[in-house]
């Protein structure tokens, strides 16, 4: 039966992705999140037949404007050095300037689940990640470009994720959680890495 006052599925999401990226998928009912968003249970069934499909929608709404600025700069024209340096600057702002998707990362890599890994692989990341690929291979052919498509994100994911960290750290600074700064460190390592190699 269709409730009364149903709340949009874009409302559903925004509510449901910050619990999502502070508890985890198992650290949140479909209760807590309709306590959220002001509706009964039943109206959030309405929307999604499950709490998976809930949250698989959740990540996907939270990455889709993410893995849209990811592509245009991917697949800009230009050398494969000057999209690199403008992949890893748009990586890092977009990662950012949205501290809720950050966590919800983390917590989907702390929880391990293989099915949602599945999921998000194939219906959340699998489009960009590809384009990271091509790059990948432009860069060094020699280089198996699945590992230095991941090496490319993960190296800016640590930076982001280990912010407050190093900071303590001896020579932490402020500026080093600049996306800016850490775009240039990234962009330059891997640079001066596929160089070396050619070297």
């Amino acid at each position: 039966m269709r409730p009364r006052h149903p709340k949009s599925k874009v409302r559903i999401l925004e509510k449901a992705i910050p619990l999502f990226a502070r508890a985890g998928f198992s650290g949140v009912s479909m209760r807590d999140i309709a306590k959220k968003v002001g509706v009964s249970a039943a109206a959030l069934y309405y929307h999604f037949p499950d709490k998976r499909a809930l949250y698989l929608q959740a990540m996907t709404q939270s990455f889709a404007d993410k893995a849209r600025a990811l592509l245009d700069v991917l697949t800009t024209t230009g050398t494969s050095e000057e999209r690199l340096s403008g992949f890893i600057n748009r990586f890092c702002k977009v990662m950012q300037q949205d501290p809720d998707f950050l966590a919800f990362l983390q917590r989907e890599m702390l929880d391990g689940d293989e099915i949602r890994m599945q999921m998000i692989a194939e219906q959340v990341f699998q489009e960009p990640f590809r384009a990271i690929e091509e790059l990948s291979k432009e860069l060094a052919p020699d280089f198996d470009p699945h590992m230095l498509a991941i090496s490319m994100a993960g190296l800016v994911i640590f930076h982001l994720e280990r912010k407050t960290l190093h900071l303590y750290l001896p020579g932490g600074r402020p500026e080093h959680n600049d996306p800016e700064v850490i775009a240039q460190h990234v962009t330059k390592l891997l640079l001066r890495g596929l160089k070396e190699r050619d070297g």
